[in-house]
């Protein structure tokens, strides 16, 4: 299972990867047939904005993963055990609850989506919002292992702490929770 799993996330690691390179294809070339050739390719600026928010939703996913993201510890790193454990429990139950909003706000589009079809590319906006689906259930279940390693005693004290300090202390190995200082 472990193995898939590294697998899905490398696959939305090239993604990430293959969005970034479309767009700045398609803006750099736009601007050079604009500036240069005072012509343009009009679908480069509708398929640029739909890379970026695929980007961004697809970063977010490995971005949790590697434990990436933003956070304040310094109220966490001073409490016992079991007030980080709280916190921790807190943390993952308010961020599955917001997952669950996230797909049950794509689904309540879905049907306008569907039919809202883009001017110049011509497809079913699902297509471009429907990430919503796949992003909240990603990390949603994200949400749902983290709680189970909790609740199962399997986290260390600086694993219940989900803050990256710098990008020297970057998790060397995928599917780690990455706290600052924790062996690997």
């Amino acid at each position: 299972m472990k193995r898939a799993i590294d697998a899905f996330f490398r696959l939305l690691e090239f993604l990430v990867v293959v969005c970034m390179a479309a767009m700045v294809v398609m803006v750099f070339g736009n601007v050079v047939l604009r500036y240069g050739f005072n012509s343009g390719i009009t679908v480069s600026d509708e398929m640029s904005r739909y890379c970026f928010i695929w980007l961004t939703y697809i970063g977010a996913m490995v971005a949790m993963r590697d434990g990436a993201h933003l956070g304040v510890d310094t109220l966490i790193r001073r409490l016992p055990r079991l007030g980080r454990k709280l916190c921790f429990a807190v943390n993952q139950l308010l961020m599955l609850f917001c997952n669950v909003l996230f797909f049950m706000g794509t689904f309540e589009m879905h049907e306008l989506q569907r039919t809202n079809i883009s001017p110049v590319v011509g497809i079913s906006m699902i297509w471009v919002y429907g990430i919503g689906y796949i992003v909240a259930v990603v990390m949603g279940l994200m949400n749902l292992h983290r709680l189970w390693l909790l609740f199962t005693n399997r986290l260390s004290d600086e694993q219940l702490v989900q803050v990256m300090e710098s990008e020297d202390n970057a998790p060397e190995e995928a599917g780690t929770v990455a706290t600052p200082g924790s062996a690997r």
